[in-house]
This record gives structure tokens, sequence and C-alpha cells, in this order.
């Protein structure tokens, strides 16, 4: 049996003290299936050290050639969308549904793109993967099907897009690790909030030392989405409802985690070493899907017996240079909308929700708004200057969807290292079931495993630069 290095301790500490009483299952990590931190250990095994993805220059594509998986909410947004930028060209659309396949086609119909629709099946995306006329497979599926699909593109010498979502678990999250590594090809995590005016802003002003040394950082979705979750049309077979009921952890961390992972250059010389979680009981999930089902035996029966995750779960995250990070995550209160975007250093701090988002160099109050005019005309980024009004018009989240999009596209045609990458991904996805049997535990602390493998020391930080002279144009 191994044990998770803090909890050995913790165990020694109580039956030092006398509890030897308390059985030995609740207080230890008994299978490696239970310990994400042992996993991490047997994933790395021997022999060479693997190819690092942090920093890879993929070959240049001129034309970037992309197929669509899942055209629900996410993914029928996304098509029109990048529609807008020019140096790709849409060749695929992929979805189980044939009318959805058929509607995303409908939004580009002006285009000179003639995809080809790939729908009818659960297996169809595979053939899309196998195509030769695809360059990068775009996934904005049920989250439960992200890591399977980006696997077997990836293994079909595909790069891949990943919406952001939950993993299945920590084994899940090498899976990717090793699949792009193997392959060479770019896992691109789509974490859009890292790419919102302010969170930029604020990078730019961590970079250059505006905040002085960052001590913590905070992020957040709370976000009232109950109406959805029970609505039969918005999502297929209710999979997001169904997300709740897999555990009471932080279901959906990256939006908050990101931009702050960002600012810590967290993978890129910094890295999260341990967290806590702890989550309320559930206040109101139960009673709306005893309220549904009254409605709808036949659909919502089959939830009866389920448990739901608690309203509010709170994640306290370590960091290897002892950075804290707060995460929370609540989408069943009746809370105004926020993200969090909370950025605390030794010379300043910065807030985001309520808007506008705030900066402070002083703990006396906020700057002013002629002084905040000053600090967004010193650190705003390029990549904003540029296509920041062009983001605004064509949309997707006030912009910020925009703005991912055309940088990732940007950096393939250019062959540019990725903002955020497959360790990324595993990282900041990896919270979920982390964060899970943390809750599971008594809010026990638990390693986070280090999807870098050491490599956190050496990487570079995000550069988003665009001095490059072949920049992707856009169409207006």
């Amino acid at each position: 049996m191994k044990n998770n290095r803090r909890y050995f301790l913790r165990l020694a500490g109580l039956l030092g003290a006398g509890i030897a009483s308390l059985p030995l299952e609740s207080l230890s990590l008994k299978t490696e299936k239970e310990n994400p931190f042992n996993m991490e250990r047997s994933s790395i095994g021997k022999g060479p050290r693997p190819f690092n993805m942090c920093g890879y220059r993929a070959p240049k594509i001129d034309t970037v050639r992309i197929g669509f998986v899942g055209l629900g909410n996410r993914g029928s947004a996304a098509v029109p969308r990048i529609n807008h930028i020019d140096g790709i060209s849409i060749n695929g659309l992929c979805d189980i549904r044939p009318e959805k396949a058929q509607a995303a086609l409908n939004s580009i119909k002006d285009s000179p793109y003639h995809p080809k629709l790939y729908s009818g099946t659960e297996d169809d995306y595979k053939a899309m993967c196998e195509s030769n006329d695809i360059d990068v497979i775009y996934i904005a599926t049920p989250w439960n099907l992200h890591v399977p699909i980006a696997v077997y593109a990836m293994n079909h010498g595909k790069h891949v897009c990943v919406e952001v979502g939950n993993a299945e678990s920590i084994e899940q999250c090498w899976e990717l690790v090793n699949a792009s590594e193997k392959n060479k090809r770019h896992c691109i995590f789509l974490e859009n909030c890292c790419y919102d005016f302010f969170e930029l802003l604020t990078l730019n002003m961590a970079r250059q030392g505006y905040f002085g040394d960052i001590v913590h950082g905070e992020g957040a979705y709370i976000h009232n989405n109950v109406e959805s979750l029970f609505d039969k049309k918005a999502r297929y077979k209710l999979w997001r409802l169904k997300e709740n009921i897999k555990g009471s952890g932080n279901l959906y961390p990256t939006h908050g985690l990101g931009p702050i992972c960002q600012i810590m250059n967290i993978n890129r010389g910094d890295k999260l070493d341990f967290l806590v979680s702890m989550s309320s009981a559930d206040f109101t999930m139960k009673g709306l899907e005893e309220e549904a089902y009254k409605k709808d035996p036949a659909t919502f029966g089959s939830f009866l017996k389920d448990k739901f995750r608690g309203n509010m779960n709170t994640s306290i995250i370590k960091t290897f240079k002892g950075r804290t990070i707060m995460l929370q995550h609540d989408v069943s209160s009746l809370r105004v909308y926020t993200r969090i975007h909370l950025v605390s250093g030794t010379r300043g701090s910065a807030l985001k929700y309520p808007l506008p988002g705030r900066i402070a160099n002083s703990h006396l109050d906020w700057i002013s708004e002629d002084e905040m005019k000053k600090v967004e005309d010193t650190y705003t980024l390029p990549i904003v200057r540029l296509l920041g009004e062009m983001a605004k018009k064509v949309g997707g989240h006030g912009g910020m969807d925009f703005l991912m999009d055309w940088r990732w596209i940007d950096c393939l045609r250019n062959g540019l290292p990725i903002d955020h990458d497959v360790y990324d991904a595993a990282l900041w996805t990896s919270i979920g079931p982390l964060s899970k049997w943390s809750v599971a535990h008594k809010s026990a602390s638990i390693d986070i495993p280090d999807f870098t493998r050491g490599n956190w020391k050496r990487n570079a930080p995000v550069d988003l630069s665009i001095d490059h002279k072949n920049l992707t144009p856009v169409k207006g």
C-alpha cells in the first residue's frame, strides 16, 4: 500500500496520539486508483525522458484545416466564429445528431468551404480523425468524451483543440499527456477566460512587475444555470446534469484557475503542489430534481436515488513557491454571476467582478478612473490593440472566444509555441477529480501531479507577443 506522504504523516500523528481505534480505511489511501499521487508516479515509468511539448514549435501549416466534433452549444458557436479568420479551411463537421451537423453547415453557407458531414453514430468522429484533409480536431462534446476523442485524434496525427471541462480521472489526464508527447501533436486547451480583456491586462501588468511578487490569486465559476441543467433541449441527454452526481468537488475549475496559473507561471517556473477542498451540502438540486420528476417521470425518474453535488465548493491550492490560490464553484445558488479574478501581490492587486475590473497599488482604495485609463494605455497587450474591436464585433463571450481562436490558429500557421498546452489541459482539469477526492476524505490534502515531469523548472512563460511578420488576417 502506497500512501500519500502528507496523509501518511497525518496517520502517524493520529496513531501516535492514541486514535488507533479508527478504521484504517478512514485514514489511508487504499489503492492507486484512489491515490492520484501514486498514479502520477506509476505513469512516469522508466526509460528516456518523454518529449517536452511546452514550447514546441510544430511545422508551419499555411492553411489550417479544421474538423469540428460536437456541435451543440459551444461547437455550433465556434464554427461561424472561426469562419471570420483567414488562413483556415473548415473541412469536417461531426455530431451524433444529423440536424446539428446540418445546422452548423448552414451557419457558414456563404463561406467557400464545403465540409464533409460525419453524423449518425457515436464513432463518426473516428472517420474524421482518420481523414487526410484535416489538421486539427476541435472538440466541443460532453466532457466525458473529451479525452477519448483527443487521444484518438492525436494518435492519428492530428493536433487537437479541447474545450474546457472536467477530467474523469487523473489517469485520463496522463493519457492526454502521453498521447501529445508520443505523437508530437499539440493538445490546445480552449480556456477562453485567459483571453478576456481584463485578464490579459493583469497578465501583462504582472509580467512587468506592477503587482510585485504575486502572493495569492482567486478564481471562480459562480453561475446559476439550474434551468438549463434540467432542460432536455439544452444539452444532449442531460449530460451536464449527470455530471453533477459524480461526486462533490469543483466540477468546472478552469475558468477561474487558468488566468491565475498564467499569471503565476504555473508549469513554467512554478507548479501546483497540493490542495484541500470542501463542499457544502446540496440545498437545491435534489428539490429541483423532485419537481422535474413530477412533471416528467419518464425523463427524471432515473435521478431519484442520486445524490447531487453540494452547492458551493471551495478549494485551496498551494504552489511549490508558496503562493496560494482559492477556487470556488457554484451553479445552483441564487448568486449573481461572478468568475472572480483576483490577483494579490506585494505592490498591488486587481479584482474583477463586480464589473468593471479594478486595480489598486495600496490598501487604501482602488485607483481612480483617470489612473485606470493610464494603466490600460500602458499595459494593454498588442493582441488586444490589434484585434480587440474586431473580437467584440464577432463576439463569443464578449470577444474573448474570438481572440482565443485567432491566437491558436496564428500559432499553428507560423510554427509558434501554443499558449496553453497539454500540461495545462491535464493540470487544470485534474482539479476536478482531486477536489472530489479531498471532499470525500473530509477535506484531506492531496498532492497534485506534476504533468511536466519536472520540466516546469525550465519551461518558458507564456509569450503573447505578436511581433512576427505573417500575422493571420481576419475577415471584416
